[in-house]
């Protein structure tokens, strides 16, 4: 991406994904008003099955479809009422954010699980996870793949005016990498994935997307090197998570013009330091890569460190409006 598309596509500030209660206007709402340069289109968990992040984005799968057993969710033949349900809570979704982004243009940011994270989490007919299958991983990404397209597609038509951003959620990318993900029985674990499989997947389904694609992980040790050559144009960290041991990778990422999504922001409820106080491991981590203080505030979108549906409402609507305000105060003193 070149540096004059930059201020077209991102915003200083923005959210992670889930928002607390089942309000989607409320919620859109919210998201809207507190980041008026990088809205998102907000998740609600907590209205059950298929308002999660594994139930939601499997209702968009292409020709592929789920059902929930009590292990979680399973492989259909066919679309039921699980798939039914994630689908009308989605196009509930969409309607809120439609309705409070009339006439808006500007970066609109759009999240969905990852083809690993999906992989690890839903379960073939026999109950094992689908990340034990390789084929069964091929069949899911190009469904993943195809049921994405569909998705900014809709969201194009209904918010003509954005220029979507995709964020792909992969918080059990590692544990798939390092062959942690357990099987059935819970006595054994699935083999580790081949890292050029994993990074072959996640090109293809980042493919679909003619703008940026995000990829976010609020697990420690991000294989940021792995997802920058499948064509990840941003990184969306858990900053309270990263070590100096990521400094050298982080480094090479926003030299080359990755841009970094520090999560810095407590995602559930607790006292808040001042903006300034929120961003000083930023600026830290700046002075010790010797990277340019000017392109810090180009570099960086600051955000809270995970999804907030575990927060209150009120801290959610708190922890966003932080957000902005910790993103001018790097603006306005890099250093």
């Amino acid at each position: 991406m070149t540096s004059e598309q930059t201020p077209k596509w991102w915003g200083p500030a923005t959210g992670v994904g889930s928002m607390p209660g089942g309000d989607a206007r409320e919620s859109a709402k919210t998201v809207v008003g507190s980041f008026e340069d990088f809205p998102y289109l907000a998740e609600l968990p907590a209205r059950g099955p298929g308002a999660d992040m594994i139930g939601r984005t499997a209702g968009m799968l292409a020709e592929m479809y789920v059902h929930l057993e009590p292990s979680g969710w399973r492989f259909s033949d066919r679309p039921g009422r699980d798939t039914r349900r994630a689908r009308s809570w989605l196009g509930e979704d969409l309607d809120a954010l439609e309705e409070f982004t009339q006439g808006y243009t500007g970066p609109l940011k759009v999240q969905a699980v990852g083809p690993w994270t999906l992989a690890a989490a839903l379960e073939l007919r026999g109950g094992e996870a689908a990340v034990g299958d390789p084929g069964a991983c091929r069949d899911l990404a190009a469904s993943l793949a195809e049921g994405l397209r569909g998705h900014l597609a809709d969201v194009r038509r209904r918010v003509p005016g954005a220029q979507l951003v995709l964020q792909l959620d992969e918080p059990s990318l590692i544990a798939v990498l390092r062959g942690q993900i357990r099987t059935a029985s819970g006595y054994r674990t699935h083999r580790a994935a081949d890292r050029q499989v994993v990074e072959s997947a996640l090109r293809d389904v980042i493919a679909v997307h003619d703008g940026p694609v995000v990829v976010h992980s609020c697990a420690p040790d991000v294989p940021i090197a792995l997802l920058r050559r499948a064509g990840a144009a941003g990184i969306s960290l858990d900053f309270t998570l990263l070590t100096e041991r990521d400094d050298d990778e982080i480094g090479e990422a926003v030299e080359a013009g990755t841009k970094l999504f520090a999560g810095v922001v407590p995602g559930v409820d607790g006292p808040l330091s001042d903006p300034g106080g929120s961003v000083m491991g930023v600026r830290s981590l700046w002075r010790r890569l010797g990277l340019n203080p000017g392109l810090l505030y180009e570099s960086v979108v600051i955000t809270p460190t995970c999804g907030l549906a575990g927060a209150s409402p009120a801290y959610a609507r708190a922890a966003l409006a932080h957000s902005t305000r910790a993103a001018r105060s790097l603006a306005d003193n890099p250093e």
